[in-house]
């Protein structure tokens, strides 16, 4: 069998997004790059570079929160709208069950009921799969993530240097 065998009939039903250039803006203080986006984040500023910073470390979103001064709830939306992986509770099956009630296709009770969600879960679920990441965001928050990381080729040089 050929791969044009294989392929017959194979037809795209989905689009793909168009999410633009990948950049990383690692200058500055991050509480300044996130300036910028102050009027559309949960908490001020600060606030969130505290979280994204937290967050960065390994930290919970809750002990994040707390060092941030706002509430967990508050802090998880934070790092989601810049674009942060895994701040929701629920898994991916639980995230199309809330999908579903989203879209009418489900009551609130039976999708609660289906996801084993608490009320606090639910409604974080339901704002993530509402809400996008803001444009430029996540460049901010991986430019902290690499100056918080350090550059790894230059580390790798120095090492390298040193056993030479």
């Amino acid at each position: 069998m050929t791969l044009s065998e294989i392929a017959d009939g194979l037809e795209v039903t989905a689009q793909q997004r168009d999410r633009g250039v990948a950049t990383v803006d690692a200058t500055g203080d991050l509480q300044e790059r996130l300036e910028a986006f102050a009027n559309e984040l949960p908490c001020d500023a600060a606030s969130a570079a505290t979280v994204v910073e937290g967050h960065l470390a390994g930290r919970s979103v809750g002990e994040s929160a707390r060092s941030a001064g706002i509430a967990p709830v508050t802090a998880a939306k934070a790092l989601h709208l810049l674009g942060c992986e895994g701040v929701s509770p629920l898994t991916p099956r639980a995230h199309d069950v809330v999908a579903d009630w989203l879209s009418a296709e489900l009551s609130r009770a039976d999708a609660k009921a289906l996801t084993g969600a608490s009320e606090t879960e639910f409604a974080l679920a339901a704002f993530v799969e509402t809400h996008e990441s803001l444009d430029g965001a996540r460049a901010v928050v991986e430019g902290a993530r690499r100056t918080a990381d350090g550059d790894a080729l230059e580390e790798a040089r120095s090492e390298l240097a040193d056993l030479v």
